[in-house]
């Protein structure tokens, strides 16, 4: 894995600069890291991070996705795997962390994760013919660099049995084109009303990809909490029963 390089960032700050839509800078970024083509050979990945929690000290954290929906979050606390989140394409649970168990998570969580299916690598990737629009807003600054602000606007999320809309603001590097940070209303969970906030940093990469292997978030104006990748692999091979309810029959599973 290699670090973005100064010539990079130079060789595409000509064609960054000039670009004039939504669309020139969202292809301007691809290009950057890596191209269109390579982010279409992803059917998964699958990240090793750790995450430094002012109770228990370091969790270490993997993370699969896959693009046919397939996911877990899950991290090790005092030897003990806790599943955050886990989806097989149909069906959602996690460990409730009071006593341990898993248990199957509800109706409209279980819904979101559907809608979100084809959000894989990412919201932005291929946005257009997911039906997804973007607006360009005016340049705005984040932490003393100049970026391009554009708010996406993808499939609507369900909460409260409604529909509600699902934006996001991302600010891009107006000199090297890379993604600095995504915004975006929290309309679940505890954070719910907060403006949330994704950092992206130490751009490294993998296999012809750019990745930022520091993303750190949290509510917008307070700290925020860092995650640092230790290694990202492509189109991993696992076992498709990390994804089922624990007890799940093989017919339960397909």
């Amino acid at each position: 894995m290699k670090k973005i390089t100064l010539l990079l960032a130079f060789a595409m700050m000509f064609s960054f600069a000039h670009a004039q839509t939504a669309e020139e800078i969202i292809e301007t970024y691809y290009e950057t890291i890596g191209g269109i083509d390579a982010f279409n050979k992803i059917n998964g990945i699958k990240m090793l991070a750790k995450v430094n929690t002012p109770n228990v000290g370091e969790l270490p954290i993997t993370i699969i996705t896959f693009k046919d929906g397939r996911q877990l979050v899950k991290f090790e606390l005092q030897g003990q795997e806790l599943v955050q989140v886990a989806f097989d394409g149909e069906t959602s649970w996690a460990h409730n962390f009071a006593n341990m168990q898993a248990e199957k998570s509800d109706s409209e969580t279980t819904e979101n994760l559907k809608r979100s299916i084809k959000d894989f690598p990412s919201q932005l990737f291929n946005y257009k013919e997911k039906g997804y629009t973007v607006e360009l807003l005016e340049n705005e600054a984040f932490e003393g660099t100049d970026c391009f602000k554009i708010r996406l606007i993808g499939t609507p999320l369900l909460v409260d049995g409604k529909d509600v809309e699902n934006s996001t603001y991302l600010y891009f590097d107006t000199e090297t084109s890379v993604l600095l940070a995504t915004e975006s209303e929290a309309k679940i969970g505890q954070a719910k009303g907060y403006t949330t906030q994704t950092v992206f940093s130490d751009y490294q990469e993998v296999d012809g990809i750019y990745f930022a292997f520091t993303m750190t978030q949290g509510i917008k104006g307070r700290p925020g909490q860092p995650m640092n990748i230790e290694s990202i692999e492509i189109n991993p091979e696992v076992d498709d029963s990390i994804f089922a309810f624990p007890g799940a029959t093989t017919e339960e599973r397909k």
